[in-house]
């Protein structure tokens, strides 16, 4: 069978796997580099896949069961030490048959060993935390055919434990030597309950059985075994206690059939049934049940990429309620009426002609040298129109510092309560929050941190280049919608303009009672009040008026609008200033941090690692 879109989808898996490792550890989820499922994948799966065709065949069972002498009869030397003492062998022993002695090759199929030619009976028996794997060729071994000598899998020293599982990673066959103390042994039944759920074929034989006397038995301590294993194994061997038949390398094994109960009255040749082992399906075999265990929902990939996911929700959860603009909407004083009204007029100015300009100019330095107070007092319309140098705009002390220090005492509060919410975090937040915040709070000084926001908030303009061109993008908008009123309010600038010494002196000798009317009109109409209260103040009526009649409640309704739509924008950047300036000096890193981490299940790799997902169980799904 071709395998090789598996190794094609297999070798990506792993180049996205390498990507979005760190990314995981970022938001708590440990590399799976120790998990079986990634074991399989890079110790088993890709370099198997990528050699040719070899069976590894692995003797494994728990101490003084006598593996040594199994191994020895099948190999068909004497190519391990037999001891009475438990545990002596530290490190795999491998045969290796003439034609698979390449190093690379070796390297390939034993990934996560460190592979050393084969000196002496001694090798194996080195006390180091290194995991050595020793081979040496062996004429008598079927070609294609390695055969592993094992340490026990129920040592008392957890770096055999470790050894052992990598055994069973890079095995393709197992062969479970048991005897009637060890078939329920708790750390045999777990190493072989882990084989099961990795398809792993394992050839069970029970060792050291009296023939006669234990026959009745076997089959119990069988059924025993795979019940608790789940394993449905390929074949069931028992072999007897014959100490001098072990020496001479002709102890007798039994095949005893699948569930024990065949009589054992001719031995088998175990040496030459696993020479004819139907490589190639035994191969496909164990690859599968790999295969099947790094794709494992719960247990392999598919669990870690669930976990990816929980952790990147919980970032996102917590940097929703860290946003620091979020944290910046509140309550927030509005800029005082005549600033924006020197704004809107600083833009009126602008399209003025010339001479109307001049004139507004002139008359405004005669205010001025009568006297501001005067002038202060007249209606905002005809102060608007009198007045003509936009640089003279939002010139009203006590407003902006009354305004400035309403804004004050707003972002003390929105810090303090800032400070509030972290420190609850940090006594009692989330894991993904609690150590991160702590960290934050231990290198902040608050008291330096609000000087230094008071600081730049101090020396903030009220209205800045970004909100002047936002005001001027708007009454743009406004003058195209109303061209009419917009027609007539420059009729009545240029009437005014011309009509300036008269009107002065109106207003002079018959006080501002009707100025203060329009006051309070400018301040609900804006721009269309300019044309409204100029044409009272003026007393123009006739063809005025008709235009008006038809126009004007529309422009009044929509500079009403625009008004407010110019207060909640200008407090909207007034917030933004804020929350940019507390994600610059104080949640910034925090916030990008989690930010980074909520955005992990939309990365190219995670993606990548979806998609391979569901095209390897398709590829799987094929193979049954």
């Amino acid at each position: 069978m071709d395998l090789s879109v598996w190794v094609e989808k297999l070798q990506a898996l792993l180049s996205a796997l390498d990507a979005i490792i760190p990314e995981g550890e970022l938001v708590g989820v440990p590399a799976p580099r120790e998990e079986e499922w990634y074991g399989l994948l890079w110790k088993k799966l890709l370099p198997q896949l990528t050699t040719d065709l070899r069976l590894v065949v692995a003797i494994i069972g728990g101490t003084n069961i006598g593996k040594s002498v199994i191994f020895n009869q099948l190999a068909g030397e004497k190519a391990s030490a037999v001891s009475p003492y438990a545990a002596r062998t530290k490190h795999p022993v491998c045969l290796v048959p003439p034609d698979s002695t390449d190093p690379a090759l070796l390297g390939r199929l034993f990934e996560g060993f460190e592979l050393r030619e084969w000196q002496s009976d001694k090798d194996p028996l080195q006390e180091t935390e290194e995991h050595l794997l020793f081979w040496r060729p062996s004429p008598t071994v079927p070609d294609r055919l390695l055969l592993l000598d094992t340490p026990d899998v129920d040592s008392d020293m957890p770096i055999n434990w470790e050894r052992a599982r990598r055994i069973r990673q890079v095995a393709d066959v197992l062969i479970a030597v048991l005897t009637q103390q060890k078939y329920n042994d708790a750390a045999v039944k777990r190493f072989f309950r882990e084989a099961a759920q990795a398809d792993k074929p394992v050839i069970v034989l029970f060792n050291q059985c009296a023939l006669k006397e234990d026959q009745p038995y076997w089959p119990q301590w069988l059924q025993t075994f795979c019940q608790e294993t789940g394993l449905e194994p390929l074949a069931v061997y028992v072999a007897p206690w014959d100490r001098r038949a072990a020496d001479r390398m002709e102890l007798p094994l039994y095949n005893v059939g699948l569930d024990g109960q065949s009589v054992p009255d001719q031995p088998a040749d175990l040496r030459k049934q696993l020479a004819h082992l139907e490589f190639e399906r035994i191969k496909l075999r164990t690859l599968r049940g790999a295969l099947r265990q790094v794709l494992d929902q719960q247990k392999g990939l598919g669990g870690y990429l669930t976990a990816l996911v929980e952790k990147a929700e919980q970032f996102r959860v917590t940097a929703q309620v860290l946003e620091a603009d979020k944290m910046a909407q509140t309550p927030w004083p509005q800029l005082p009426v005549n600033i924006l009204s020197d704004e809107i007029l600083a833009w009126w100015d602008r399209r003025r002609p010339p001479w109307v300009r001049t004139i507004h100019q002139t008359y405004r330095k005669i205010g001025q040298a009568i006297g501001r107070p005067l002038m202060r007092g007249l209606t905002w319309p005809i102060r608007a129109l009198w007045q003509s140098d936009p640089s003279e705009a939002g010139k009203s002390p006590s407003a902006w510092e009354e305004f400035q220090q309403k804004e004050h005492e707003t972002i003390v509060r929105i810090l303090g309560q800032v400070y509030e919410k972290l420190h609850q975090w940090a006594q009692a937040g989330n894991e993904v929050l609690q150590p991160r915040v702590q960290r934050l709070l231990g290198g902040q000084d608050r008291e330096a941190l609000l000087a230094d926001l008071l600081q730049d908030h101090h020396q903030l303009p009220p209205v800045d280049e970004g909100f002047r061109q936002f005001i001027g993008t708007r009454l743009d908008q406004w003058e195209k919608e109303h061209p009419r009123a917009v027609k007539l309010l420059r009729s009545l600038d240029v009437l005014l303009a011309a009509a300036r010494p008269a009107i002065t002196g109106a207003l002079f000798f018959t006080g501002f009672h009707l100025a203060g009317q329009a006051v309070g009109q400018m301040a609900g109409h804006g721009v269309i009040g300019i044309a409204v209260n100029t044409a009272m103040a003026t007393g123009l009526t006739g063809s005025g008026e008709a235009v008006l009649s038809t126009t004007g409640q529309t422009a009044r309704q929509t500079a009403g609008q625009l008004l407010l739509c110019l207060q909640t924008q200008y407090v909207a950047s007034r917030q933004q200033w804020l929350a940019d300036w507390l994600h610059s000096h104080l949640l910034g890193p925090l916030l990008d941090e989690l930010r980074r981490g909520a955005q992990l299940p939309q990365t190219p790799a995670f993606c990548k690692l979806q998609q391979l997902q569901d095209e390897l169980l398709k590829a799987l799904a094929s193979t049954q």
